[in-house]
């Protein structure tokens, strides 16, 4: 079987995706505004808010895995990327694994995740970046091998959270390494209220958030306060 062929058989439009979390007939999509809907409402419905910063949805997004979910989302990120020419979908170990492999297989690419620490088994031969990261308050290594990434590779990074920006700061700086160019960074959830994404649009990067929070607290006993921003 072809290639093509093959891709053809696996890809799932987006409509039909979104029926399938609605659970109705196929839902013509405009702009993905259903499927970002559904997103919100998972989010306000099941994520768990800790103090003013950290948000978990780790029981549907980055911990146990919705499988229909995802495939949406990587559906949706293909659909804003369309115009781009992407050769490889790059995120970083773990949690934005998913959604980049969903992302990849929309657009026939290959998905590549630079991995944390300094392995020994992806050699010596790797281009590497120093992160803090804001979630544990610790700094790593990220290392991708010089094998998967050439200066001929048009890239779109994929993550599901930006907050200040360290991990797409990392692979921004990797990907310059190698000579290859970023074409858009797509972030399944971006907190507003923090400087990451803001600071990568000044600097010319195109960044596509699918959930953008512009304020969120802990209510003890009670459930979270999310506001959200749209139009990003």
């Amino acid at each position: 079987m072809q290639k093509t062929e093959m891709l053809r058989l696996i890809k799932k439009p987006l409509d039909i995706c979104v029926s399938r979390l609605y659970n109705t007939d196929i839902i013509p999509v405009r702009d993905g505004d259903l499927l970002m809907d559904l997103l919100e409402q998972r989010i306000m419905s099941e994520g768990r808010v800790i103090g003013k910063d950290i948000l978990k949805v780790d029981m549907f997004l980055n911990h146990r895995i919705d499988p229909v979910l995802t495939d949406a989302m990587g559906a949706e990120f293909r659909r804003i990327f369309a115009d781009k020419d992407i050769t490889l979908v790059l995120t970083v170990e773990a949690s934005g694994i998913p959604a980049a492999v969903a992302c990849a297989r929309e657009f026939g690419v290959p998905c590549l995740f630079a991995k944390k620490g300094r392995n020994r088994n992806v050699g010596p031969d790797v281009y590497s970046s120093e992160v803090f990261s804001f979630t544990k308050g610790e700094t790593y290594i990220m290392t991708v091998a010089k094998a998967y990434l050439t200066s001929a590779d048009r890239v779109l990074i994929i993550d599901d959270f930006i907050a200040e920006g360290a991990a797409s700061t990392g692979l921004l700086d990797i990907i310059g390494q190698a000579g290859a160019s970023c074409e858009g960074i797509g972030i399944i959830i971006e907190k507003a209220f923090q400087s990451g994404g803001a600071k990568l649009r000044a600097e010319g990067y195109d960044v596509r958030s699918l959930a953008v929070i512009e304020e969120m607290s802990e209510v003890p006993g009670g459930a979270p306060v999310i506001r959200f921003r749209h139009g990003c």
